[in-house]
């Protein structure tokens, strides 16, 4: 059973005139699913948190509340950050493209988008500093130059390592929204 809710990576209905078949437009939603990686690592976090919940209990079982309390919030500050990852790539909707990161989210509306599209180029593996050839997706925008702006998806961050067709289709799936948003103007 799909679970449509997740993810806008589904095949494309060859009856829509649309190259973008979503009933709900306005709604933010990732062109692609999370990579093994992303969720790998949200996974371990996750477990980490686990444990410093238990650790919580045990506190509050045998000694002070307010001990407890600190490490019930770092439990949770711990499980917001794991929710947080697995947010974290690019967004399309019909108001635009969002780039959602650790600490930051970036929206550009569609009107200052001037291309989207697929370059080959030292990119970062899985977000280190350690750079590898590889291909990324970059914006073009209306009001900034194009030498500053950080690439929207690689073939080697956390969602699309190993993956080269997923990075393909999602490259694809991105460049169509921009190209209908650009009729639209």
């Amino acid at each position: 059973m799909p679970l449509p809710f997740l993810t806008a990576d589904r095949t494309f209905e060859s009856a829509s005139e649309s190259a973008l078949p979503y009933d709900d437009r306005d709604r933010w939603r990732r062109p692609y699913r999370p990579g093994p990686w992303r969720v790998g690592v949200a996974a371990l976090v996750l477990m980490v948190a686990s444990f410093v919940l238990f650790a919580a209990v045990l506190i509050a079982l045998t000694g002070s509340a307010s001990s407890a309390g600190v490490v019930l919030g770092l439990g949770l500050l711990v499980i917001a950050g794991a929710l947080r990852l697995l947010r974290m790539g690019v967004w399309v909707s019909s108001r635009g493209l969002r780039q959602v990161g650790f600490l930051r989210t970036r929206t550009v509306p569609w009107a200052r988008v001037v291309a989207v599209r697929t370059v080959q180029q030292p990119v970062r593996w899985l977000g280190l500093p350690r750079t590898v050839q590889g291909q990324a997706l970059t914006l073009s925008r209306k009001d900034r130059p194009a030498a500053g702006t950080p690439a929207l998806l690689t073939t080697h961050n956390l969602d699309f390592v190993g993956r080269p067709a997923a990075f393909e289709r999602a490259a694809d799936v991105v460049e169509a929204w921009a190209a209908e948003a650009g009729r639209g103007h």
